[in-house]
Protein backbone atom coordinates (compact mmCIF):
# COMPACT_ATOMS: atom_id res chain seq x y z
CA UNK A 1 0.00 0.00 0.00
CA UNK A 2 1.24 3.51 -0.83
CA UNK A 3 1.21 6.54 1.45
CA UNK A 4 0.64 10.21 0.68
CA UNK A 5 3.78 12.30 0.48
CA UNK A 6 4.76 15.82 1.27
CA UNK A 7 5.30 18.15 -1.70
CA UNK A 8 6.31 21.79 -2.04
CA UNK A 9 2.71 22.95 -1.88
CA UNK A 10 1.65 21.25 1.32
CA UNK A 11 1.16 18.04 3.23
CA UNK A 12 -1.69 15.54 3.12
CA UNK A 13 -2.42 13.02 5.83
CA UNK A 14 -2.48 9.26 5.14
CA UNK A 15 -6.28 9.30 4.91
CA UNK A 16 -6.16 11.88 2.16
CA UNK A 17 -8.42 14.25 4.06
CA UNK A 18 -6.38 17.40 3.69
CA UNK A 19 -6.26 19.63 0.62
CA UNK A 20 -2.79 20.86 -0.27
CA UNK A 21 -2.34 24.52 -1.12
CA UNK A 22 -1.56 25.30 -4.73
CA UNK A 23 1.79 26.93 -5.42
CA UNK A 24 0.14 30.02 -6.91
CA UNK A 25 -1.89 30.87 -3.82
CA UNK A 26 -0.61 34.05 -2.16
CA UNK A 27 0.34 33.34 1.45
CA UNK A 28 2.56 36.35 2.14
CA UNK A 29 -0.08 39.02 2.76
CA UNK A 30 2.19 41.66 4.23
CA UNK A 31 1.29 45.07 2.81
CA UNK A 32 -1.39 43.65 0.50
CA UNK A 33 -5.10 44.25 0.20
CA UNK A 34 -6.64 41.24 1.93
CA UNK A 35 -10.11 39.80 2.35
CA UNK A 36 -10.31 41.11 5.89
CA UNK A 37 -8.99 44.58 5.13
CA UNK A 38 -11.19 45.01 2.04
CA UNK A 39 -14.33 44.12 4.02
CA UNK A 40 -13.12 45.86 7.20
CA UNK A 41 -13.86 42.70 9.12
CA UNK A 42 -12.04 43.87 12.24
CA UNK A 43 -14.58 46.65 12.56
CA UNK A 44 -17.57 44.64 11.35
CA UNK A 45 -17.01 41.63 13.60
CA UNK A 46 -16.29 43.77 16.66
CA UNK A 47 -19.65 45.56 16.41
CA UNK A 48 -21.63 42.97 18.38
CA UNK A 49 -21.93 44.05 22.00
CA UNK A 50 -24.55 42.23 24.09
CA UNK A 51 -25.82 44.42 26.92
CA UNK A 52 -27.53 41.83 29.11
CA UNK A 53 -25.86 41.12 32.45
CA UNK A 54 -24.98 38.38 32.85
CA UNK A 55 -24.66 38.08 29.07
CA UNK A 56 -27.35 35.81 27.66
CA UNK A 57 -26.31 33.38 24.95
CA UNK A 58 -29.16 34.24 22.57
CA UNK A 59 -28.60 37.98 22.54
CA UNK A 60 -25.82 37.52 19.97
CA UNK A 61 -28.34 36.04 17.53
CA UNK A 62 -30.70 38.96 18.13
CA UNK A 63 -27.96 41.50 17.41
CA UNK A 64 -26.60 39.77 14.29
CA UNK A 65 -30.09 39.24 12.88
CA UNK A 66 -30.82 42.96 13.04
CA UNK A 67 -27.38 44.09 11.91
CA UNK A 68 -27.63 41.78 8.88
CA UNK A 69 -31.06 43.20 8.07
CA UNK A 70 -29.63 46.72 8.20
CA UNK A 71 -26.90 45.75 5.73
CA UNK A 72 -29.50 44.38 3.31
CA UNK A 73 -31.63 47.50 3.77
CA UNK A 74 -28.60 49.57 2.80
CA UNK A 75 -28.29 47.52 -0.39
CA UNK A 76 -32.03 47.86 -1.08
CA UNK A 77 -31.74 51.63 -0.89
CA UNK A 78 -28.71 51.52 -3.18
CA UNK A 79 -30.61 49.49 -5.80
CA UNK A 80 -33.89 51.42 -5.57
CA UNK A 81 -32.05 54.73 -5.81
CA UNK A 82 -30.27 53.55 -8.94
CA UNK A 83 -33.50 52.19 -10.45
CA UNK A 84 -35.14 55.62 -10.08
CA UNK A 85 -32.20 57.37 -11.70
CA UNK A 86 -32.26 54.92 -14.60
CA UNK A 87 -36.00 55.37 -15.10
CA UNK A 88 -35.56 59.13 -15.14
CA UNK A 89 -33.04 58.67 -17.96
CA UNK A 90 -35.41 56.33 -19.87
CA UNK A 91 -33.33 53.20 -19.24
CA UNK A 92 -36.12 50.82 -18.24
CA UNK A 93 -34.16 47.68 -19.04
CA UNK A 94 -31.34 48.45 -16.64
CA UNK A 95 -33.80 49.73 -14.02
CA UNK A 96 -35.58 46.36 -14.07
CA UNK A 97 -32.24 44.67 -13.49
CA UNK A 98 -32.01 46.65 -10.26
CA UNK A 99 -35.55 45.65 -9.31
CA UNK A 100 -34.71 42.00 -9.98
CA UNK A 101 -31.87 42.24 -7.49
CA UNK A 102 -34.15 43.94 -4.96
CA UNK A 103 -36.51 40.97 -5.19
CA UNK A 104 -33.70 38.49 -4.49
CA UNK A 105 -32.59 40.50 -1.46
CA UNK A 106 -36.16 40.52 -0.20
CA UNK A 107 -36.24 36.73 -0.42
CA UNK A 108 -33.14 36.53 1.78
CA UNK A 109 -34.52 39.03 4.29
CA UNK A 110 -37.78 37.13 4.59
CA UNK A 111 -36.02 33.80 5.12
CA UNK A 112 -33.96 35.36 7.92
CA UNK A 113 -37.04 35.55 10.12
CA UNK A 114 -36.96 31.74 10.40
CA UNK A 115 -33.61 32.03 12.17
CA UNK A 116 -34.86 34.57 14.72
CA UNK A 117 -37.99 32.45 15.21
CA UNK A 118 -35.78 29.85 16.92
CA UNK A 119 -35.64 32.30 19.84
CA UNK A 120 -38.24 31.09 22.33
CA UNK A 121 -40.28 33.44 24.58
CA UNK A 122 -38.33 32.23 27.62
CA UNK A 123 -34.98 32.88 25.95
CA UNK A 124 -35.93 36.34 24.73
CA UNK A 125 -37.31 37.31 28.13
CA UNK A 126 -33.83 36.77 29.59
CA UNK A 127 -32.45 39.86 27.83
CA UNK A 128 -35.42 41.85 26.46
CA UNK A 129 -35.40 44.20 29.44
CA UNK A 130 -31.83 45.25 28.63
CA UNK A 131 -32.93 46.66 25.27
CA UNK A 132 -34.58 49.68 26.89
CA UNK A 133 -36.60 51.61 24.30
CA UNK A 134 -34.58 50.41 21.30
CA UNK A 135 -36.89 49.10 18.61
CA UNK A 136 -36.95 48.25 14.92
CA UNK A 137 -39.47 51.08 14.65
CA UNK A 138 -36.42 53.35 14.88
CA UNK A 139 -34.67 51.87 11.83
CA UNK A 140 -34.02 54.88 9.60
CA UNK A 141 -33.10 52.68 6.64
CA UNK A 142 -36.36 50.76 6.85
CA UNK A 143 -38.26 54.07 6.88
CA UNK A 144 -36.18 55.29 3.95
CA UNK A 145 -37.12 52.17 1.94
CA UNK A 146 -40.78 52.75 2.76
CA UNK A 147 -40.46 56.38 1.65
CA UNK A 148 -38.69 55.35 -1.56
CA UNK A 149 -41.56 53.02 -2.40
CA UNK A 150 -44.37 55.44 -1.55
CA UNK A 151 -45.34 55.01 2.12
CA UNK A 152 -44.24 58.49 3.20
CA UNK A 153 -45.12 59.85 6.62
CA UNK A 154 -43.80 63.27 7.59
CA UNK A 155 -44.29 62.52 11.28
CA UNK A 156 -41.55 59.89 11.05
CA UNK A 157 -38.99 62.67 10.56
CA UNK A 158 -39.43 63.73 14.18
CA UNK A 159 -38.29 60.29 15.39
CA UNK A 160 -34.79 61.12 14.10
CA UNK A 161 -34.56 64.78 15.07
CA UNK A 162 -31.78 64.01 17.58
CA UNK A 163 -29.64 62.22 14.98
CA UNK A 164 -28.70 64.69 12.20
CA UNK A 165 -27.23 62.10 9.81
CA UNK A 166 -30.30 59.86 9.99
CA UNK A 167 -32.63 62.81 9.68
CA UNK A 168 -30.74 64.00 6.59
CA UNK A 169 -30.95 60.55 4.98
CA UNK A 170 -34.69 60.35 5.55
CA UNK A 171 -35.29 63.91 4.37
CA UNK A 172 -33.64 63.05 1.05
CA UNK A 173 -36.12 60.23 0.55
CA UNK A 174 -38.98 62.39 1.75
CA UNK A 175 -38.25 64.99 -0.91
CA UNK A 176 -37.45 62.57 -3.74
CA UNK A 177 -39.93 61.03 -6.20
CA UNK A 178 -40.75 57.43 -5.40
CA UNK A 179 -39.98 54.43 -7.60
CA UNK A 180 -43.62 54.42 -8.72
CA UNK A 181 -43.49 58.15 -9.51
CA UNK A 182 -40.51 57.60 -11.80
CA UNK A 183 -42.15 54.61 -13.46
CA UNK A 184 -45.35 56.54 -14.17
CA UNK A 185 -43.38 59.49 -15.52
CA UNK A 186 -41.53 57.09 -17.80
CA UNK A 187 -44.82 55.58 -18.97
CA UNK A 188 -46.14 59.07 -19.72
CA UNK A 189 -43.08 59.82 -21.85
CA UNK A 190 -43.84 56.60 -23.71
CA UNK A 191 -47.27 57.93 -24.59
CA UNK A 192 -49.48 56.33 -21.94
CA UNK A 193 -52.33 58.57 -20.68
CA UNK A 194 -51.01 59.16 -17.16
CA UNK A 195 -53.18 61.83 -15.47
CA UNK A 196 -51.50 65.20 -15.00
CA UNK A 197 -52.43 65.36 -11.33
CA UNK A 198 -50.27 62.28 -10.74
CA UNK A 199 -47.31 63.54 -12.75
CA UNK A 200 -47.42 66.86 -10.90
CA UNK A 201 -48.33 65.55 -7.46
CA UNK A 202 -46.44 66.62 -4.33
CA UNK A 203 -44.00 63.73 -3.96
CA UNK A 204 -43.65 64.47 -0.24
CA UNK A 205 -47.16 63.15 0.25
CA UNK A 206 -47.82 59.42 0.67
CA UNK A 207 -48.94 57.89 -2.59
CA UNK A 208 -52.70 57.41 -2.58
CA UNK A 209 -54.87 55.48 -5.08
CA UNK A 210 -55.94 57.37 -8.18
CA UNK A 211 -58.87 55.73 -9.99
CA UNK A 212 -58.08 57.94 -13.01
CA UNK A 213 -54.80 56.05 -13.47
CA UNK A 214 -56.38 52.61 -13.83
CA UNK A 215 -57.29 52.99 -17.55
CA UNK A 216 -53.62 53.59 -18.42
CA UNK A 217 -52.54 50.54 -16.43
CA UNK A 218 -55.31 48.53 -18.07
CA UNK A 219 -54.02 49.61 -21.48
CA UNK A 220 -50.66 48.06 -20.59
CA UNK A 221 -52.16 44.80 -19.36
CA UNK A 222 -54.63 44.35 -22.18
CA UNK A 223 -52.02 45.06 -24.88
CA UNK A 224 -48.88 43.30 -23.68
CA UNK A 225 -47.46 42.83 -27.17
CA UNK A 226 -47.56 46.59 -27.73
CA UNK A 227 -46.26 47.50 -24.26
CA UNK A 228 -44.20 44.44 -23.38
CA UNK A 229 -41.48 46.20 -21.37
CA UNK A 230 -44.06 48.22 -19.41
CA UNK A 231 -46.11 45.06 -18.90
CA UNK A 232 -43.03 43.31 -17.54
CA UNK A 233 -42.23 46.29 -15.34
CA UNK A 234 -45.72 46.29 -13.81
CA UNK A 235 -45.37 42.63 -12.88
CA UNK A 236 -41.92 43.23 -11.40
CA UNK A 237 -43.35 45.99 -9.22
CA UNK A 238 -46.15 43.68 -8.09
CA UNK A 239 -43.51 41.08 -7.20
CA UNK A 240 -41.65 43.72 -5.19
CA UNK A 241 -44.76 44.72 -3.24
CA UNK A 242 -45.78 41.10 -2.64
CA UNK A 243 -42.30 40.38 -1.30
CA UNK A 244 -42.44 43.40 0.98
CA UNK A 245 -45.76 42.23 2.38
CA UNK A 246 -44.37 38.72 2.90
CA UNK A 247 -41.52 40.30 4.88
CA UNK A 248 -43.96 42.33 6.96
CA UNK A 249 -46.07 39.24 7.60
CA UNK A 250 -43.10 37.11 8.69
CA UNK A 251 -42.05 39.94 10.98
CA UNK A 252 -45.53 39.99 12.49
CA UNK A 253 -45.60 36.21 12.99
CA UNK A 254 -42.12 36.12 14.49
CA UNK A 255 -43.03 38.84 16.98
CA UNK A 256 -46.30 37.07 17.82
CA UNK A 257 -44.43 33.82 18.36
CA UNK A 258 -41.81 35.45 20.58
CA UNK A 259 -43.65 38.03 22.74
CA UNK A 260 -47.33 37.37 22.08
CA UNK A 261 -49.45 40.49 22.56
CA UNK A 262 -46.97 42.44 24.69
CA UNK A 263 -46.31 46.10 23.75
CA UNK A 264 -43.20 46.79 21.71
CA UNK A 265 -40.02 47.99 23.40
CA UNK A 266 -40.32 51.26 21.46
CA UNK A 267 -43.78 51.99 22.87
CA UNK A 268 -45.97 50.65 20.06
CA UNK A 269 -48.85 48.26 20.65
CA UNK A 270 -46.68 45.51 19.21
CA UNK A 271 -48.54 42.98 17.07
CA UNK A 272 -51.48 45.33 16.47
CA UNK A 273 -49.19 48.04 15.12
CA UNK A 274 -47.45 45.56 12.80
CA UNK A 275 -50.81 44.17 11.65
CA UNK A 276 -51.89 47.60 10.41
CA UNK A 277 -48.76 47.85 8.25
CA UNK A 278 -50.16 45.00 6.14
CA UNK A 279 -52.90 47.39 5.00
CA UNK A 280 -50.39 49.74 3.40
CA UNK A 281 -49.71 49.53 -0.33
CA UNK A 282 -47.12 50.96 -2.70
CA UNK A 283 -48.62 50.48 -6.15
CA UNK A 284 -52.41 50.34 -5.63
CA UNK A 285 -53.50 50.63 -9.27
CA UNK A 286 -51.44 47.59 -10.21
CA UNK A 287 -53.79 45.60 -7.98
CA UNK A 288 -57.00 47.48 -8.77
CA UNK A 289 -56.61 46.77 -12.47
CA UNK A 290 -56.87 43.04 -11.84
CA UNK A 291 -60.52 43.41 -10.87
CA UNK A 292 -61.29 45.08 -14.18
CA UNK A 293 -59.35 42.87 -16.59
CA UNK A 294 -61.64 40.40 -18.30
CA UNK A 295 -64.68 41.88 -16.62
Amino acid sequence: MGTDTTDSAGTTDPAGNERPLEDTIVTDLSGRMTYGSYLELDRLLSAQHPVSSPEHHDEMLFIIQHQTTELWLKQLLHEISSARTLLASDDLREALKRVARVKRIQDVMTQQWSVLATLTPTEYAQFRGALGNSSGFQSVQYRAVEFALGNKNERMLSVFRDHPANLALLKVEFERPTLYDEFLRFAARRGLPIPTEILERDVREPYRPHPSLVPAIREIYENPNTHWDLYEACEDLVDLEDNFQFWRFRHLKTVTRTIGMKPGTGGSSGVGFLQRALELTFFPELYTVRTEIGG
